[in-house]
């Protein structure tokens, strides 16, 4: 799919469309437009929008040409000032967008992680599964429905147990492959982490797990 690369003069609204999409707060003459049109092209995934309206640039906090990059995973606003990068090409701008590319559900690998853990939201739910199972193709769907509700307070992490990367995380939760699939919270500020029963995984269970440990219910490590 080709990126969405326009100008909007309308609302300060453009970035609801996805869970991440970086805005162009400049003038097609400006430096960094080229650059950014050839990034855009590499990493079709995500959506790409100019403006050129200075008004909606107040709206932002947005003082001079900038490359901002919204999340609605953890309503965070990352800006790239373009008068202070010291060298901009359509490799950097690729690096910057995967980096900080966290969605509602993001799939952890090394590219990632720099963006999970930079997060101000340090709570992670994390879905352990084996890629190429039936359950790890349906609760990603499910759960990807849910993490919506928790934004702010939970970042949804989806951890392939299949990949050999993975396997410090499974350990650090007393889990192997075979185990999976399982759910589990980690707390970044506390350091601490709990697993969900084992048993089915449904949404219920885990929006309920959530919640108890919103609520203060978690008390005791799990594992």
């Amino acid at each position: 799919m080709q990126p969405c690369l326009k100008n909007r003069h309308d609302s300060p609204s453009f970035e609801s469309a996805s869970s991440l999409f970086p805005v162009h707060f400049f003038g097609e003459d400006s430096h960094g437009y080229k650059e950014l049109v050839a990034a855009s092209k590499r990493v079709d995934s995500v959506p790409v929008a100019i403006c050129t309206v200075k008004e909606v640039w107040a709206s932002y906090s947005i003082p001079s040409d900038t490359i901002a990059l919204f999340r609605k995973a953890d309503n965070h606003q990352e800006n790239l000032v373009l008068s202070e990068a010291k060298k901009l090409e359509s490799d950097g701008l690729v690096n910057f967008i995967t980096i900080n590319e966290v969605r509602y559900f993001t799939e952890y690998n090394q590219v990632t992680a720099v963006g999970l853990f930079n997060s101000e939201v340090k709570t992670h739910l994390l879905l352990f599964a084996n890629r190429g199972s039936k359950e790890y193709t349906e609760l990603k769907k499910q759960l990807e429905v849910l993490a919506p509700e928790f934004t702010g307070k939970f970042l949804f992490v989806l951890i392939n147990g299949a990949a050999k990367s993975n396997f410090r995380s499974l350990n650090y939760f007393g889990l192997k492959s075979k185990d999976l699939p399982r759910v589990g919270i980690y707390d970044g500020d506390s350091d601490m982490k709990w697993l969900l029963p084992e048993g089915e995984i449904t949404p219920e269970k885990v929006q309920d797990f959530c919640q108890s440990f919103l609520r203060g219910d978690l008390k005791v490590n799990r594992h």
